[in-house]
């Protein structure tokens, strides 16, 4: 059984929540690259998600998150990422703006110029961010920097404690049950464009990293009975347990709330094979993607998460794995900033 949409409204809104952003987000049709590609192509603009210029889908999970720390009166904000992560720019301005403290672990998969931080880094220093920049140690993998930050978070969590100081931890990308309710939320205001406009997708393709984001989609999904396939393009390698962890948060989100319906591994599509060469690694394919969409549409997507997801849109599409006529959609995650990053994270994109 599933519920109504203003059912779902009504469940969610027994959270705790702070607003952070400027919804729905625009729902719109590709017209150049449908013609172009043989679908029906829409997007979601989940990059406008604000209250400035640098949205993305962070902003709907921390709504959630920041509220939960507000509710347990914290003073600073913790989070992990790397050293450009969008997720932690996003939590140093949710903080800022809940007059929270934040500070950031980023591991270092691209070493910054300490006199010279650019791009996401810059944007955490203005919003007043406690960086800590966590270089690889010799023969030391991005997830084992991530793992070494995260104990250094922890005993930092613990120094401020003895001090009296409440912290609110925030995991990776926001992946926890309360961050997934973000796009629970998101599937809702979906469901409630889709129904306003007559419309419905065989498709939704996104971007996923840390999970967080997938799993909110599949609770929604479940929640509100939607008939689409998700399709989930991974940015990084992930490990044999990355599904049951997705599951796990999704049906937690649906427990939270009250919800009867559930999540398994079988609902879940998990694309690994457009991430190489690796994390925050530019690829061709993501490169051809990027300019396809800028030259037909004029929409940017980043090369470390959208752009590669837009690529295994492309791909399914040229492929045949998605019949030509079909109805997909694109959920734009946001990540714009990451343009003016290094150049080994951008790539050749001119």
């Amino acid at each position: 059984m599933t519920v109504s949409i203003k059912e779902a409204v009504k469940m969610l809104e027994k959270m705790p929540r702070r607003p952070l952003g400027f919804f729905p987000t625009p729902l719109c049709r590709l017209d150049a690259l449908s013609e172009e590609l043989g679908v029906n192509l829409w997007i979601k603009r989940d990059d406008f998600t604000g209250s400035n210029l640098f949205g993305g889908n962070k902003t709907r999970k921390l709504e959630f998150l920041i509220g939960k720390a507000v509710d347990e009166g914290a003073e600073c904000v913790f989070t992990y990422g790397a050293t450009q992560s969008n997720h932690a720019m996003q939590t140093a301005w949710a903080a800022a703006k809940n007059g929270l403290k934040p500070i950031l672990y980023l591991a270092a998969v691209v070493p910054p110029d300490p006199e010279d931080f650019k791009a996401n880094l810059l944007l955490d220093g203005i919003f007043g961010a406690e960086i800590h920049v966590v270089d690889l140690e010799e023969g030391e993998s991005f997830a084992d920097a991530e793992r070494r930050s995260f104990r250094m978070g922890k005993e930092h969590i613990a120094s401020l404690e003895k001090e009296g100081v409440n912290s609110y931890d925030i995991p990776m990308g926001g992946a926890n049950v309360y961050g997934s309710l973000g796009y629970v939320n998101a599937m809702v205001e979906l469901a409630g464009q889709m129904e306003e406009q007559n419309l419905r997708f065989d498709h939704m393709y996104h971007s996923t990293g840390s999970g967080g984001t997938m799993a909110g989609l599949a609770a929604g999904k479940a929640l509100l009975g939607l008939d689409m396939q998700i399709h989930s393009i991974t940015a990084m390698e992930v490990d044999e347990r990355y599904a049951e962890r997705a599951v796990k948060l999704a049906n937690g989100a649906l427990e939270l709330i009250g919800a009867s319906e559930s999540v398994s591994e079988e609902d879940l599509i998990i694309d690994q094979n457009h991430y190489g060469p690796g994390y925050e690694c530019p690829s061709e394919e993501a490169t051809e993607a990027i300019k396809l969409l800028a030259r037909r549409e004029g929409i940017l997507v980043d090369p470390v998460y959208s752009g590669k997801a837009f690529a295994g849109l492309i791909s399914d599409v040229r492929s045949g794995r998605i019949p030509a006529g079909s109805d997909v959609l694109f959920l734009h995650t946001g990540g714009s900033t990451v343009f003016f990053a290094e150049k080994e994270i951008i790539g050749d994109l001119c």
